[in-house]
């Protein structure tokens, strides 16, 4: 098996006392979560990115409201969407970032086989053409998880490794920033084909995850683009959403749902919860109250009209209240926000999740 037995037992140690002093929830989680995206998911992977362009959230105002009062990479004012998730799933944060660990092989593989790593990516999409040098596209993400993969079963051995990994949980959520991409440089006439290669990069993606070892995913699709403050602001009458982007958005996900069904027909094993970020998101403009929101249309942080004219920036001005403001910055949402969007897939309306909710997935690893 090629076993480091000072750090197998070490892990074996840590085990046995986390089952000692964990309450019963903890002790029931899943092994662990990998995560795959973009921004909204991203917990500084891109504080490693070289090159001015690079989209990054490792200065204030970002993380005011994180522990400490720090930012750490996140593009939120605090936790993020998939810290919530994992919060959720009983662990106490997201995983770390795969390029925080990625230089010290036994650091990423105990904390790949303890909680879990992060390969989520601001600017990331579905497409390699999609913001590239500036991230780290989907694919690249799941080579690096193919990296630590090897790395992990070298230390374990393959069996180990593979079932630890079939009871993990794979969080995915990207296809954003195709969107915004393409409908600022591809005339419509080319949606039909826009759609199959997105439908088809995913596809592969989940294949190879699947071959790699992976059996549970949680899949996000994609939001309302058209209605993000950054896309609004530039209504100059009124500041109203893009209807032509939700569509873009909504025409995606409505082929998400039957490829992941056909691929869970004919995956050995695999298992899924598609997650209605669309449908959320219209729930929460339709109502705004019924989320406690006072504000769904602006950012927090920002400057200009609806704060959404300029970044987040050290000297940007802040809302009075952030807790009631759906968006952060020009694009992405608030802390809070991510608490409601994980609250809602985790154990949420069923409208929001199909065939099955998150919960419902996390507990299938006990099956």
């Amino acid at each position: 098996m090629g076993c480091k037995f000072g750090l197998v037992l070490c892990l074996l140690v840590v085990a046995s006392m986390q089952a000692l002093v964990l309450p019963v929830v903890a002790r029931r989680r899943p092994p662990a979560m990998f995560v795959f995206g973009d921004s909204t998911l991203d917990v500084g992977n891109n504080n490693y990115l070289p090159g001015k362009d690079v989209a990054r959230a490792n200065r204030s105002h970002y993380g005011i409201d994180f522990p400490g009062g720090v930012p750490t990479g996140r593009f939120s004012n605090g936790y993020n969407t998939a810290d919530y998730v994992a919060k959720s799933m009983g662990f106490v944060s997201s995983p770390p970032p795969y390029l925080s660990l990625a230089p010290s092989s036994s650091l990423l593989v105990r904390t790949a086989l303890t909680t879990g790593v992060s390969y989520a990516s601001g600017d990331a999409g579905i497409l390699d053409s999609t913001n590239p040098g500036k991230t780290i596209s989907l694919s690249r993400q799941v080579q690096y998880f193919k990296a630590t993969k090897s790395k992990m079963a070298s230390t374990l051995g393959s069996r180990a490794v593979n079932a630890m990994l079939s009871r993990s949980i794979f969080l995915i959520g990207v296809g954003s920033n195709d969107m915004f991409v393409f409908s600022t440089t591809q005339p419509q006439s080319d949606v039909a084909e826009f759609y199959a290669t997105l439908l088809s990069n995913y596809s592969a993606t989940i294949q190879d995850l699947h071959k790699l070892g992976a059996r549970r995913f949680a899949v996000i699709n994609v939001g309302m683009v058209g209605c993000v403050p950054r896309v609004r602001v530039l209504d100059a009458a009124s500041g109203a959403c893009a209807g032509g982007m939700n569509d873009l958005a909504a025409g995606f996900d409505a082929a998400l749902a039957p490829l992941l069904a056909g691929l869970a027909a004919r995956l050995p094993g695999m298992a899924y919860s598609l997650a209605d970020s669309f449908g959320l998101t219209e729930d929460a403009f339709a109502d705004p109250a019924a989320s406690g929101y006072t504000n769904v249309a602006g950012a927090c942080c920002g400057g200009g009209r609806m704060g959404a004219e300029a970044d987040c920036l050290p000297g940007s001005t802040l809302c009075a209240d952030r807790g009631h403001y759906l968006f952060w910055d020009w694009v992405h949402p608030s802390q809070r926000a991510a608490m409601l969007t994980a609250k809602a897939f985790y154990d949420g309306p069923a409208r929001f999740t199909t065939p099955i909710s998150f919960k419902q997935l996390a507990h299938k690893i006990r099956e």
